[in-house]
């Protein structure tokens, strides 16, 4: 599934993101995963068979990890969907969640030196204003978490930010608070992750505001918004192998696109081989299958 459209679902179809659709139903949203795929703020195609699934099942194992933090689910089992999104192919991949004000920034949280922070860090010895110690290579384990929040897009490019933009906009109150709780579910998180054989180098999470509280919404935790390395092949000095969707950037670079639309068509061996490192992340955390999924 590819996506879902709203006349099939007869509803009104609020936002479609990069990889989501929303849907309103009542006073609370239909979130639908869809399996298509981005990568440096573009949507590719082909998507990833069965990814919608995998990613939203993954999100809804790692709220359930934290019952102390309030998220944004309000029901993950379709057979207690309401009537009216009843008999659409839905299982595994659609949940009912609180409407909520979306904190117009990402929060991210990240452990080791990669992507981004690592180019910023090359560029000027810092990632988002953070000062890093010198002599840091690629991958390097960071000596404490960093938080590094950046701007969303629905389209376009996401913007790393300093941490002062996200005081001028939300108050010294809501920034500390974002910080703070962003880097204790990292920590935790990573902490479970190693113990799976997993090394979760950064990752973004998303807050929202319902009746004045923070509440943890959209995904948590993904191979689409994570940075998972298998810790058996980890060294440190070179982009690690991983089990999400840098596999995808890494063709990309190579294939010599400019990162503007239209992105190049990905080839068979790549949309296979994302799908494989979606699954293997999956069960490596879960220690199970993800449900309505073959092979």
């Amino acid at each position: 599934m590819d996506a879902v459209s709203s006349t099939a679902l007869e509803l009104p179809l609020l936002r479609r993101g990069k990889v989501r659709d929303v849907y309103a139903l009542g006073e609370n949203l239909l979130l639908v995963a869809t399996d298509r795929v981005s990568a440096f703020d573009v949507v590719l195609a082909p998507g990833i068979p069965d990814k919608g699934k995998i990613l939203n099942q993954l999100s809804n194992f790692w709220f359930a990890q934290f019952p102390s933090v309030e998220n944004h689910l309000l029901e993950t089992d379709p057979a207690r969907f309401p009537r009216e999104v009843r008999g659409h192919d839905l299982a595994g991949r659609a949940v009912i969640a609180r409407r909520c004000e979306v904190v117009p920034f990402e929060c991210v949280a990240r452990g080791y030196l990669a992507g981004s922070g690592f180019k910023d860090y090359r560029a000027t010895g810092e990632v988002c204003g953070v000062r890093l110690p010198t002599g840091l290579r690629e991958a390097d384990r960071l000596p404490e978490p960093i938080f590094t929040p950046a701007t969303k897009a629905e389209t376009g490019h996401d913007e790393n930010v300093p941490f002062a933009r996200l005081v001028d906009a939300l108050g010294s109150a809501r920034a500390g608070e974002l910080r703070d709780r962003t880097l204790s579910i990292y920590r935790e998180v990573a902490r479970r992750c190693e113990e799976k054989g997993i090394l979760l180098a950064d990752s973004k999470i998303e807050f929202g505001v319902f009746e004045d509280r923070l509440i943890w919404i959209d995904e948590a935790f993904t191979p689409d918004s994570s940075r998972f390395w298998p810790a058996g092949s980890y060294r440190p000095g070179s982009s690690p192998a991983s089990l999400d969707k840098q596999f995808i950037r890494d063709w990309l670079e190579k294939s010599g696109w400019n990162k503007t639309p239209p992105a190049p068509t990905l080839p068979e061996e790549v949309v296979r081989g994302t799908r494989e490192r979606y699954l293997e992340a999956f069960r490596k955390i879960t220690g199970k299958d993800p449900e309505y999924v073959e092979g």
